[in-house]
C-alpha cells in the first residue's frame, strides 16, 4: 500500500491515474479509523477505480485545544485496517500540518448561507471554517471524481455540499448512512475515549432519537423536544447539550410541520468529558 506524505506526490499520482482514464474516489478521515470509515472506503472502492484516503488530524477545526491534544493518533493501525480492504487500490495520504498549511495554520472564513450558524455552529466557534478550509484544500490536492462522507455528521455533509456548489468544485459528494455499533451507538473515533460506564450509557442517545421519530408522527416538534429534554434530565451519566428538529436543507429549527419538507432530529450530548453527536431522519 502506498503511503504518501507530500501533496506534490499525490498530485502527480492523480495526474497519472486520470491520464489512464481511472475514476478517483476520496475518503477524508482524521485518524482513529473504525468500521464506519471502512464502510465509506468500501463504497468508494465499489464506485471508483482507485481510492485516496487522507489521514490527517486537522488543527483548524478544533475549538478546544485539549480536544485536539487528546484526539487519538493511530496511523499504523489505520493503515493495517485499510490493507484488509484493499492493498492495491487504496492510496493513503498522511500529510504533515506543514504540508497542508505551510506556516499559516489558520482557517479561511466561509459563507455557507447560514448552515454554519445552526446546531454545531452555535456551540463550536469557527468549527465549520476549519472544516471548509481543510476539505477545500484536500479537494484541490486530490481532485477526486467522488468524495464520501458519513451522515453522522449530517450538518457537515450539507455544508460540504454547499462548499462545492458555491466554489464550483467538480466533485460529486456522496452521503453514506450512519454506521452503528451493535448497541446502536453511532460509530465515532471519540468512542475509544469513553470510560466503560459512559460507553454503557451512551446507546441511550440513539434510543431517544428512535423514540423521538415515533413521537414526531403525532406530536409537534416543541412537544417532542420537551420530552427529550425531560428524559435526559433523568440521566446521571449523560448531559444533553442540544436537541433540534430541523429542515434538512436549511438546517433551521422547525416552526410548523410541512408535508413538502423533510426533517431530521439532531442531538449532541456529553458522556463524561466526551462529546457525542447523532441524528435521525424523521420522514
Amino acid at each position: 500500500m502506498k503511503i504518501v506524505n507530500s501533496k506534490n506526490i499525490i498530485s502527480s499520482l492523480v495526474s497519472e491515474y486520470k491520464l489512464l482514464g481511472k475514476t478517483i474516489g476520496f475518503v477524508p478521515t482524521m485518524e482513529a479509523l473504525h468500521k464506519g470509515h471502512i464502510s465509506l472506503v468500501k463504497k468508494a472502492l465499489s464506485e471508483n477505480n482507485i481510492v485516496f484516503v487522507s489521514v490527517f488530524v486537522n488543527p483548524t477545526q478544533f475549538d478546544n485545544s485539549q480536544d485536539l491534544e487528546k484526539y487519538p493518533r493511530t496511523l499504523e493501525r489505520d493503515v493495517e485496517l485499510l490493507k484488509e480492504v484493499s492493498d492495491k487500490k487504496i492510496i493513503v495520504y498522511a500529510p504533515t500540518v506543514e504540508d497542508i498549511y505551510k506556516n499559516n495554520v489558520t482557517s479561511t472564513k466561509f459563507d455557507f448561507d447560514g448552515l454554519e450558524n445552526e446546531m454545531e455552529g452555535e456551540f463550536r466557534d469557527g468549527h465549520f471554517n476549519g472544516v471548509g478550509t481543510i476539505v477545500k484544500r484536500l479537494f484541490e490536492i486530490v481532485t477526486p471524481d467522488n468524495a464520501y462522507f458519513g451522515e453522522k455528521d449530517f450538518q457537515q455533509l450539507q455544508i460540504i455540499r454547499k462548499l462545492v456548489e458555491k466554489h464550483k468544485l467538480s466533485v460529486n459528494i456522496v452521503g453514506c448512512k450512519i454506521h452503528r455499533e451493535t448497541s446502536g451507538l453511532a460509530m465515532s473515533s471519540r468512542n475509544e475515549r469513553l470510560k466503560p460506564e459512559h460507553k454503557k450509557a451512551a446507546p441511550f442517545i440513539y434510543r431517544i432519537l428512535k423514540a423521538a421519530k415515533k413521537k414526531f408522527g403525532t406530536k409537534s416538534a416543541a412537544k417532542v423536544t420537551e420530552w427529550v429534554v425531560s428524559q435526559f434530565a433523568e440521566q446521571d451519566l449523560l448531559k444533553l447539550e442540544y436537541f433540534t428538529i430541523a429542515d434538512i436543507k436549511t438546517l433551521k429549527p422547525i416552526k410548523r410541520k410541512s408535508k413538502n419538507k423533510k426533517y431530521r432530529a439532531f442531538i449532541a450530548a456529553y458522556a463524561g468529558e466526551i462529546r457525542l453527536i447523532d441524528n435521525i431522519a424523521l420522514n
